[in-house]
């Protein structure tokens, strides 16, 4: 027998979470259920102390696994499927519960057989181990594994390929000079898409308030919205990275979200849940150094956003009312940290003007959702294809009502009191109705793919206008 035929008579055995997909299937599930319904929260931890194989099989039970969307390893399915044209038997022996495990299998079309996690028996570690030496021989199969739970599987197999180790699976590919199979490394643009760094920009809205109260000397003031900042951002993020999880399959359809660090798979969601409780532990270090006004409105942004997350953002209209209320809170903990007031007239005209934006964000998904028929909902939201014109006309309508409070206040007895010269804010009003009505222009010539808050932020004609605007405003004032 020569070693061609010597090595495809030895089968190859594959782990699937972490080594053929770059995720785990058990943390995927557990999010995918509370998203079905968040009280089972309050069961998980029931199932757990029966064991682990209990919850999977818990778990596999009540939701549906959509095996086309996952996050393989392309490279490393190449190379299986060179193998079995070679003639080589194909193994997958995986923790997953059978349910799932089966409908990867069928849909990759590459194994001879599953082995899997099935009734009371977890199928990791030495069972895994143990069922492959009593089905294969000791040193009868190659094995492909990726963390401590493959260490004993690594032991007993003839040869072993390491895939994206953890620190236990590293050291003994290491040690043992094991094949290792490159795969790519989370950099530090990772980190920041995984922070959302660049939605940062929106809680700028926290210095509004001061700015508005012509306080913008006042170091006190500066340090508190420097702090105020810092909380909302850590918090912000915090519950990005929680949204993301509750968002894994639906980010894989899209086009631009598949690319996220979770839905890729660069980043594991162990981690990311560490990440967010360290974010969380920064938000309340830094909220502590101010007023407990503060907390409030800290308080009902994590209750708002992590509703939103949950459900809302699958209610039709509601979902953008709370968008816009999202950065409307930002104002008001701006003037909670700083200790200003907030008029009237601020808040009207963040409704209108931050509604408008958030009707946009729906019209452009609406527009760039390929495949929607008519009666069709785009995925995750409450919205049909011919929503549209009534969601641009809504939009529009709220851009003007926001030049419209903003005119309004111009012309007020406020105004006159604060400002030396009033009547030079009078462009401002315009310059409002420029930034909506251009965002709007460009969502119907499907020339806009961002955030529409976003855009502005990086968009240079944005920021000249803003910047015309301030000049305004300072020069007003004095």
């Amino acid at each position: 027998m020569d070693a061609r035929s010597d090595k495809n008579a030895i089968p190859l055995a594959v782990d699937l979470d972490g080594t053929l997909i770059a995720t785990d299937l058990l943390w995927e599930g557990v999010f995918l259920l509370l998203r079905k319904n968040p009280l089972y929260l309050f069961l998980i931890p029931a199932w757990l102390l029966s064991g682990p194989a209990r919850l999977k099989q818990e778990i596999a039970a009540r939701i549906d696994l959509d095996p086309a969307s996952l996050p393989y390893r392309d490279t490393l399915v190449g190379r299986l499927r060179e193998e079995r044209r070679a003639g080589r038997r194909i193994v997958l022996a995986t923790g997953t519960p059978r349910k799932f495990a089966e409908a990867i299998a069928a849909h990759l079309g590459l194994f001879d057989a599953v082995h899997a996690t099935e009734g009371r028996h977890n199928f990791t570690a030495q069972r895994k181990c143990s069922a492959l030496v009593q089905t294969y021989g000791d040193g009868g199969f190659d094995y492909i594994g990726n963390s401590r739970h493959d260490l004993k599987c690594f032991d007993v197999a003839r040869r072993s390929i390491v895939v994206a180790p953890d620190r236990q699976a590293a050291r003994w590919q290491a040690a043992h000079d094991a094949e290792l199979f490159e795969t790519a490394k989370p950099s530090l643009k990772t980190y920041l898409k995984m922070l959302r760094a660049h939605q940062w920009a929106k809680n700028t809205l926290i210095a509004v308030p001061m700015v508005l109260s012509h306080e913008y000397f006042n170091i006190g003031m500066v340090f508190a919205c420097l702090l105020a900042f810092i909380s909302f951002s850590a918090a912000a993020s915090a519950v990005y990275i929680i949204n993301d999880f509750f968002d894994l399959a639906l980010d894989r359809r899209h086009k631009s979200k598949r690319n996220r660090p979770f839905a890729s798979g660069l980043l594991s969601i162990p981690f990311g849940l560490k990440a967010a409780a360290a974010l969380v532990a920064l938000s309340a270090v830094t909220a502590s150094f101010l007023a407990p006004l503060f907390w409030a409105a800290l308080a009902g942004y994590l209750v708002m956003t992590t509703a939103y997350s949950l459900s809302v953002k699958r209610w039709l209209l509601l979902d953008v009312l709370t968008l816009a209320g999202l950065y409307t809170v930002r104002i008001l903990a701006g003037a909670a940290a700083t200790g200003t007031t907030v008029s009237f007239w601020l808040l009207a005209f963040s409704i209108f003007f931050f509604l408008s934006l958030a009707l946009v964000k729906r019209f452009v998904e609406l527009r760039h959702t390929p495949d929607l028929v008519v009666g069709q909902r785009i995925a995750g939201r409450g919205y049909r294809v011919e929503d549209q014109e009534i969601i641009a006309q809504a939009g529009m309508a709220s851009a003007f009502s926001s030049a419209l409070v903003l005119a309004l206040y111009i012309d007020s007895k406020a105004v006159r009191e604060l400002y030396a010269n009033p009547w030079m804010m009078w462009p401002v009003a315009p310059i409002i109705l420029y930034l909506t009505m251009r965002i709007w222009i460009l969502a119907r010539r499907d020339e806009m793919h961002d955030d529409p808050v976003v855009f502005i932020i990086s968009d240079w004609r944005s920021q000249l206008v803003i910047l015309i605007g301030a000049i305004l405003l300072v020069a007003a004032t004095f």
